[in-house]
């Protein structure tokens, strides 16, 4: 039931190509923003883009490419006039035990959910200034409020961008720009369906939150649409979980 509560707003979307990137971005036009999808896949963000209208276009983004997000932010500008909404969603997600995880997987997990929101942070600051009030949200994790064992690199970089949220906010608050952190569970998106498949997991959605089951990815952007606008005028270095109720506790006694 869109409303325009984004009417007005120009939004940057990493890792918009599918998932929940997608959700978001289809969520945020249906507001009544306009949209700068940036991605790696370039055939599914372009069809996205084509899909959404003239208000939505498509850039190739590597978010560990400082140069890449230079050309984003600059495409957001050009073509809709200014930036003030940015979604740092793009992110990855690997597991293995201490030992058998290796310095590799480490530091690409980082490069990408970490270093790639810092550099989005980087080449955006001056176009969010010009256009706020903004809005910045970094897509966390549950992970990043609690560990999760044999998943080292990716609770490291959660709970990093947690802090960076901190950092920024405080740092931006005064330039007009917010910026808050989103902690989604579980949720139904192409890469958990795959990392279970790779682990062979058949039943995901059990002991995934207190419902017992995975989110939909639209429920997540209900929140992001909200943190995206002026509704959340007074929210900022704050911490929003979305995670069914699974890091409220054990319901076993």
């Amino acid at each position: 039931m869109a409303n325009g509560r984004l009417s007005g707003r120009v939004a940057l979307i990493s890792g918009a190509a599918s998932g929940m990137g997608a959700a978001h971005a289809r969520a945020f036009t249906a507001e009544g923003a306009r949209v700068v999808l940036g991605d790696i896949d370039d055939g599914k963000g372009a069809e996205l883009a084509e899909t959404l209208g003239e208000n939505a276009i498509y850039v190739h983004l590597d978010v560990t490419s400082s140069p890449d997000w230079a050309v984003a932010v600059e495409a957001a500008v050009e073509r809709f006039g200014m930036l003030n909404v940015l979604v740092n969603n793009a992110g990855i997600l690997d597991g293995g035990p201490l030992g058998a995880y290796t310095e590799q997987q480490w530091r690409r997990i980082l490069d990408v959910n970490l270093t790639g929101a810092f550099l989005g942070l980087s080449a955006a600051r001056d176009a969010l200034v010009a256009a706020r009030p903004s809005s910045v949200i970094n897509v966390s994790s549950a992970a990043g409020m609690q560990g999760v064992a044999g998943m080292h690199g990716y609770t490291a970089s959660k709970y990093g961008l947690r802090g960076l949220t901190k950092s920024a906010a405080l740092e931006l608050a005064e330039h007009g720009v917010r910026v808050n952190s989103v902690h989604p569970g579980a949720v139904m998106t192409p890469m958990i369906a795959g990392m279970a498949a790779e682990q062979g997991v058949a039943d995901i959605d059990r002991a995934q939150s207190t419902l017992t089951r995975l989110a939909r990815p639209e429920e997540i952007s209900t929140l992001m649409v909200y943190l995206a606008s002026e509704e959340s005028s007074f929210c900022t270095g704050g911490e929003f979980l979305a995670d069914g109720g699974l890091t409220a506790g054990s319901i076993h006694m």
